[in-house]
């Protein structure tokens, strides 16, 4: 049991909040989490959901996974943590100046790429395909993020975050949208930050030139990326200030559009064909057959129905980070010498 220490300090939430916009989610509103907690005399709900994500091993393991470029040679390419941060960076930008929850905003965009796989979005494809496969349903990385923090993490006791964090985390891409406007800057946030660094690492690795880029969303949004961002952000910021939503004004959110289009059907086919996506759909596939076969490796319980260990050994490989991933192929399905060993 805690006890009280004389003297402690105790700051009050309404003290954080009170500059707040009438339109932010507030901690005094919040739904609170599934089991009930005291609350901290120091910090806010959500304060805390972030410094519990920032411990969590799910949140460090971002570093080893892949954002678009797998394995990639150079110190400067993005990885699903640089990722993460950059969202955080520029959520909260549009929170301050919105006057809505930076706490709420930044645990939900620090939380919200913990469920992705190893080798992004193609690893992503691969477990949803084999899903589909066997009758599992599919796979989302945002619904595994929010599986991540309300079940997996804490060994299997989860974080026991906020309700407004995990509908954040859940919603932020998808056809869903969040409940509160803190959840809506993410999702926006999180396509102004890939958008933008995906072009930059496009352009370093020699995939696209700058004359690739379609010229119309340049032109209005700017030829660096540090110019197209400060564009959309603020975009953003005048278009929602005070309206009770967050939007984009129709031509900057048809530019960034037309950019996040332009990705699709050239930086991330070509980054799959440079890095192999056979190769990964192999390795995905393998590992995931290779635990189904034998789930007795993961120590689980024998008597589980098939659902029940098929959802155990896609949390498991969604996990691995691709260093990992890629260890695991080879002790399992590679011959070595005795020596090796």
């Amino acid at each position: 049991m805690k006890h009280e220490r004389a003297g402690r300090v105790h700051l009050s939430t309404d003290l954080f909040e009170a500059g707040l916009s009438r339109w932010a989610q507030r901690s005094a509103d919040s739904r609170g989490r599934e089991t009930a907690e005291e609350p901290c005399t120091l910090r806010t709900p959500y304060q805390r959901d972030r410094d519990r994500i920032v411990h969590s091993k799910s949140f460090r393991r971002l570093k080893h996974k892949t954002q678009v470029f797998i394995s990639p040679e150079g110190d400067h390419y993005r990885t699903r943590l640089t990722h993460t941060l950059e969202v955080s960076g520029i959520a909260r930008t549009i929170a301050r100046a919105l006057r809505l929850n930076e706490d709420l905003v930044e645990a939900i965009a620090l939380g919200h790429d913990l469920g992705h796989t190893p080798f992004g979005h193609a690893g992503e494809a691969v477990i949803d395909r084999m899903l589909r496969r066997l009758d599992a349903g599919g796979f989302r990385h945002n619904e595994q993020s929010a599986r991540v923090v309300e079940v997996l993490e804490n060994d299997g006791r989860g974080l026991n975050l906020t309700w407004e964090v995990r509908d954040g985390i859940r919603h932020h891409t998808g056809e869903t949208k969040p409940a509160t406007l803190e959840g809506h800057i993410v999702h926006f946030a999180d396509r102004i930050a890939y958008i933008n660094h995906d072009i930059d690492d496009a352009l370093r690795a020699g995939l696209i030139t700058i004359g690739d880029l379609p010229p119309e969303p340049i032109r209005l949004l700017g030829e660096t990326g540090s110019d197209r961002i400060d564009a959309l952000v603020h975009d953003l910021v005048d278009s929602s200030e005070d309206s009770g939503e967050i939007r984009q004004t129709p031509a900057v959110g048809q530019a960034m559009d037309g950019l996040r289009t332009f990705l699709f059907q050239t930086v991330y086919a070509r980054s799959l064909q440079e890095a192999g996506e056979p190769k990964v759909s192999r390795l995905i596939t393998q590992l995931m057959e290779y635990f189904l076969d034998h789930p007795e490796i993961l120590q689980l319980d024998p008597h589980l129905a098939k659902a029940e260990v098929i959802r155990a050994v896609t949390d498991h490989v969604a996990g691995m980070t691709d260093r990992y991933a890629q260890r695991m192929y080879l002790e399992l399905f590679v011959p070595r010498s005795w020596a090796d060993g």
